[in-house]
């Protein structure tokens, strides 16, 4: 056993010391630009799901034996995307227009009857016109213009989040080989390969879950439309592309969609919310405990019991946010994790 001389000894405590504030540092910054680096990992996130299909589209060849530009399938990507969801617009926005201008009309009936329900069981004291009710609501402070500005903005901020990533997202794709080839040469040589299989591992689960997402989200979207419409209920086209729209958002988008469904409901009659409640419940329920987990679980390659423990701590680390990339970031945790306990067991 070899022992340490006082200055040995002295040089690794200040060594500790200096890398320990070195690493408050470093997460202290990143605490302070924790919105940024956000960004810059749904962008990494989204750029390596698509990358397969990028691939797919850039060996498509213009002659004999010329491929496509990696610039151009990415565009021929995101030109498909926003294609698809603008049929999806036009197939569905006529009827959805003329259910959507009907439904501000019936808004006052609603609220009136309401009103008449709460008198009735001595829940509400005193009639209130639309504008008192606003008022007094829970956290409105009254100044309505204020709180639309403060709306304007987080809406102008969500807008600019979103078309910085989609940029940041294509210039990842661009570079995606560059970039690559960057972080390969972070591993030591005899590390590389496997560092270059894990990538691509992580690259097919990514990209698997971006496609069971758009599965569950039409899945939901088609079931809910049927079901509204053969429970009678009004505006079921819009209706069903917010329920297609909240299963996006795990966890809490599901139920706020079907809230405007149970609203609507009631101008209709409280069998029908009944109906529609129960719709809502066993779609949740089914969606919860088998589609989001099997769907996940075959396209993955994450187990079910991860998927919810993965959801659960992503939505109170980061809420929403937090709950939509739990199941990517479980994914590449997965590979990550196998690639080290299978180093320390050849060891």
């Amino acid at each position: 056993m070899t022992t340490r001389t006082p200055a040995e000894s002295r040089a690794l405590i200040r060594y500790a010391i200096v890398m320990t504030a070195l690493a408050g540092l470093l997460l202290w910054c990143a605490y302070i630009v924790r919105d940024a680096l956000l960004i810059v990992y749904v962008s990494v996130v989204l750029a390596i799901g698509f990358s397969p299909i990028v691939r797919i589209i850039e060996r498509q060849r213009l002659g004999v034996a010329k491929r496509l530009p990696r610039w151009l399938a990415i565009l021929i990507l995101y030109v498909a995307i926003l294609g698809t969801v603008a049929l999806v617009l036009v197939l569905v926005f006529p009827p959805m227009v003329e259910q959507a201008r009907a439904l501000p009309a019936k808004l006052s009936e609603m609220f009136e009857r309401a009103q008449e329900f709460l008198i009735s069981r001595g829940w509400l004291k005193e009639h209130l016109t639309m504008r008192e009710a606003v008022e007094r609501a829970p956290g409105s402070s009254g100044d309505a213009v204020g709180q639309v500005a403060r709306t304007a903005a987080s809406l102008a901020g969500g807008i600019f989040g979103i078309v910085t990533i989609l940029i940041l997202t294509f210039y990842m794709l661009v570079d995606s080989w560059r970039l690559r080839e960057s972080a390969l040469r972070l591993f030591p040589s005899r590390h590389r390969a496997r560092a270059d299989a894990a990538s691509r591992q992580v690259m097919n689960k990514v990209s698997a879950w971006l496609g069971g997402q758009m599965l569950l989200a039409g899945s939901i979207g088609a079931t809910s439309a049927i079901g509204l419409w053969a429970l009678g209920i009004p505006f079921f086209y819009v209706l069903a592309l917010l329920s297609a729209l909240g299963e996006m958002i795990p966890i809490v988008g599901p139920i706020l969609a079907a809230i405007p469904a149970i609203a609507i409901a009631s101008t209709v009659s409280m069998k029908k919310v009944l109906f529609v409640v129960i719709f809502f419940v066993l779609q949740q329920q089914l969606e919860n405990h088998i589609l989001v987990p099997k769907i996940m679980s075959r396209q993955v390659g994450v187990s079910p019991v991860t998927v919810i423990v993965s959801l659960l701590v992503g939505g109170s680390l980061l809420g929403i946010v937090g709950a939509i990339l739990a199941v990517p970031t479980a994914a590449i945790l997965q590979v990550v994790a196998g690639e080290l306990l299978a180093e320390e067991s050849q060891k």
